[in-house]
Parts: structure tokens; C-alpha cells; sequence
């Protein structure tokens, strides 16, 4: 079985050598041996160390590559929307198994990869592209098909579980957490993808998409990033037994209407300590999936790294492989549910509210009236004074709210009022609140 890898970074350098170091074992689970018929990279003649393979295999023309007549399997590692899309395109409509870890192209335009792969007859595997070496794809799409799935909750981004992680552990700001992630190398130079909630989006989409049959794209989901986030809100959380996790959700349901819809949001969130999600520390991922006879099940794994991404893509080329040599195809996209997505108004959550609010008679009682306007039920409120220190005539207070359940436009809409009321200074924060009664 004679592969065209596409890329040679981080992730393709560790496929190169998981095929060198368990060629022998890789050919017994296939029954074939594995070669690679050509890799493709931007420049030929940069130095890759000691990687084992002949420098010959190395081009400039991906898709000459693609074309060629002994090439069986396309591996891409190359990211990004283009061309990454018109290449694996081009080999699906061939009849060409691929196998990628793209998650951008799967979240913006899986829809034109899995309709190649349908004209063309060939399958289509992306396991690396969501939590790593975590076998997480294959069992929403393979080994829960027989069940039904109502929600999924994940921790899908190693950097920002580590930044927050990081702020939970040391009291430290985002800024400094950020700065520790990059010295470390958990961040990118530009870690915007990861911080702003894009990559954990792109990940959201692809989990919704094979948990309720349902073709979702990137757009679909409601996506809000850590940077917002403060130590405040991180001892806050504390207070009230909880801590604060980037959280990808995806979640069936009815809308307003009584149709049955998805949910699918992506924004930091409380979750009580007791929850299995809040001991998921450092760069991990783990996700929680909810299913109506199997249950509660958590997948939990290193979530990215070039070994670890490398582990689910070689995983995937025997699958392929084994296909192939079998004449049979693995099972066709499953998107029969057609379900529209849920606006993100309706999606139902609790919510920490901070305020900062003149310390003087009736300012509570003025607050909770915006809230009873909006029809947001409180649960819990605690009042003191701005920063700790002395409550003085003249002077401001902290006041912080939990509301129990509601839809998330109510809350938009209370924070709106609130932000307009002469005794509010200021709507420090808002913060969902998940995984608690």
C-alpha cells in the first residue's frame, strides 16, 4: 500500500517515523506492507535532521503527487482551507482513500470533501483532527451508531486548559498565563486560533456533525474565547466550589418552536469541582458524551503534539489500508438528521454575573427588578465591598449573581439594562455556569 504524505512538519515528521520504527507490525495488522510513494513539502532541500527516508521522495507538486497511478492512500498534514481542499478533493473523486488532521477544512467545507469521497467510492478518515491521539471520532461515528447521543461536552484545546489551569493553580492574570504557555511552548507565536475559541470551534463542529447526523460547519457555532477572563473570575469560581474551563458543547434539543434542533457553543464556562471535566488539568483534553443507553462516557488523552496526532493518523491509514486491500469502504457520512441549528438566544444555561454598583440602600433590590424584568430567576447573590476593602458613603460594591437556568437572549438583554442603570459602574463579568443542577 504505497502512501502520498502531504506535509512534513511537526505532525508529518512523526508519521514518517512510526512508519520507519513499526513498518513490520504495520504490515501484519494491514497485510501489506506500507510505502511511501512521495512527500510533498514547500521546500525540498530544507534540512529535516535525521528523519529516515530517502530525499528523494521529496516534491514540490502535491497534486502530480496525487495523480500519480501507485499511489493508494493521501495523507494530509498541511492545514488550512486551500489548497489542502482542492488536493484532497481531486484524490477523493479518484478513488483515493485520504486520511487528514485538518480540522478547519472539516469544520468550513467537509461537506465538499464527503461528497467526493461518495462519488469517488473512497473513504474518508479524520480521527487526528479532534483531541489527538484520543479515539474519540470513530466511536461517535462507529461504535455509538446503534445509540443516541443528546449532548456532548469537551475540553478540546490544550493551550487554553493550560493558561486557565495555570490562573486556577497561581492567581495569576491571563497575560502573565499566556506568557508561561509560550515560554513552555503550549502557545503558538500568534496563539489567537486557540485563545479567541477558533480551533475549539472548528472542533465543536466536527464532534455535532457525527453526534447528531447532522451536516455543521464552523459558522454554525457560537464561539467565545478566554482573553476575557480574569483572576477575579478564576477566585470567584473558586468561591463557589467551581473552576472555569474553555468548554466546546454541542447539545440536541427542542427550539422554541418544539422542533428538534443542536446547539453548538464554545465559550468559557464554571463547572463544579465534582464534575469529571474539572480535574482535566494541563494541556490534556478530555470530552464527556451523553448517550441515552450507553450513558456518561469520558474519552481523555494528550489532545495535540506531534507523536500523539501522528498515533491517530497512522491509526487511520491501517484502517484505510486494510479497506482497500479488503475491496470494501468504510460506512459513508451519516447525515440523514438534517437537524437546523439552535440559535445561540435560545441555548439555556445558568450564569455569574459581577457588578460593580454604588454601595447605598436600594441598589439591590433595583438590580434584582432588571432581572425580574427579563424574567432571569436568581439563585444566589453576594454583596461586599470593591476590592475588599472598607464600604464608605460615596463608595462602590462588588455584587455577584448566579441566576438559575435561562435562555441566553434573557441574559443579554438583563446585562444591556444593567449596563444602562446609573448605579451599575460597570458589568465586570459574565460567565455561563455548566454541569450543575
Amino acid at each position: 500500500m504505497r502512501l502520498a504524505l502531504l506535509g512534513c512538519g511537526t505532525v508529518g515528521s512523526e508519521v514518517i517515523r512510526l512508519l520507519h520504527e513499526q513498518s513490520a507490525d504495520l504490515a501484519a495488522r494491514i497485510g501489506a506492507p506500507l510505502e511511501i510513494a512521495g512527500i510533498a513539502v514547500r521546500r525540498v532541500g530544507r534540512d529535516r535532521g535525521d528523519l529516515p527516508v530517502d530525499p528523494d521522495l521529496f516534491t514540490t507538486d502535491p497534486l502530480g503527487l496525487i495523480k500519480r497511478d501507485d499511489v493508494d492512500v493521501v495523507v494530509e498534514v498541511v492545514g488550512g482551507i486551500e489548497p489542502a481542499r482542492t488536493w484532497l478533493v481531486e484524490a477523493l473523486r479518484a478513488g483515493k482513500s485520504v486520511v487528514t488532521a485538518n480540522k478547519a477544512l472539516l469544520a468550513e467545507d467537509g461537506a465538499a470533501l464527503h461528497d467526493a469521497a461518495a462519488e469517488g467510492g473512497a473513504d474518508l478518515y479524520y480521527e487526528a483532527s479532534v483531541a489527538g491521539a484520543i479515539p474519540l471520532l470513530r466511536p461517535l461515528r462507529e461504535s455509538l451508531h446503534g445509540d443516541r447521543i443528546n449532548r456532548v461536552t469537551g475540553i478540546v484545546n490544550g493551550t487554553t486548559n493550560f493558561i486557565l489551569s495555570a490562573m486556577d493553580a497561581t492567581g495569576a492574570g491571563f497575560a502573565e498565563a499566556l506568557e508561561e504557555a509560550t515560554e513552555l511552548g503550549y502557545a503558538e507565536a500568534d496563539p489567537t486560533a486557540d485563545v479567541e475559541g477558533f480551533d475549539a470551534a472548528a472542533k465543536a463542529a466536527i464532534l455535532a456533525s457525527l453526534a447528531f447526523h447532522t451536516r455543521v460547519g464552523a459558522a454554525d457555532v457560537h464561539r467565545e474565547g478566554i482573553t476575557e477572563v480574569t483572576a477575579a473570575d478564576v477566585a470567584s469560581a473558586k468561591a463557589m466550589g467551581c473552576t472555569i474551563k474553555l468548554l466546546c458543547i454541542a447539545a440536541r434539543g427542542a427550539d422554541a418552536a418544539g422542533r428538534e434542533t443542536v446547539s453548538v457553543r464554545v465559550h468559557p464556562a464554571m463547572i463544579p469541582l465534582a464534575h469529571p471535566l474539572a480535574s482535566v488539568g494541563d494541556a490534556f483534553n478530555a470530552v464527556f458524551v451523553e448517550a441515552e443507553a450507553a450513558g456518561q462516557l469520558m474519552f481523555y488523552g494528550r489532545g495535540a503534539g506531534g507523536a500523539p496526532t501522528a498515533s491517530a493518523v497512522l491509526g487511520d491509514v491501517v484502517a484505510v489500508a486494510r479497506n482497500r486491500l479488503a475491496g470494501a469502504r468504510a460506512a459513508s457520512e451519516s447525515a440523514y438528521a438534517d437537524l437546523a441549528v439552535r440559535p445561540m438566544g435560545e441555548a439555556l444555561t445558568r450564569y455569574h454575573i459581577s457588578l460593580d454598583v454604588a454601595d447605598r440602600p436600594g441598589v439591590l433590590e433595583a438590580v434584582a427588578g432588571v432581572f425580574a424584568r427579563h424574567d432571569v430567576s436568581i439563585a444566589t447573590v453576594r454583596q461586599g465591598p470593591a476590592g475588599g476593602g472598607p464600604a464608605g458613603q460615596g463608595s462602590d460594591a462588588d455584587l455577584v449573581i448566579v441566576t438559575h437556568v435561562a435562555p441566553d437572549a434573557a441574559l443579554a438583554a438583563t446585562v444591556r439594562e444593567l449596563r444602562g442603570l446609573d448605579i451599575v459602574r460597570s458589568v465586570a463579568s459574565v460567565l455561563r455556569v455548566e454541569g450543575g443542577q
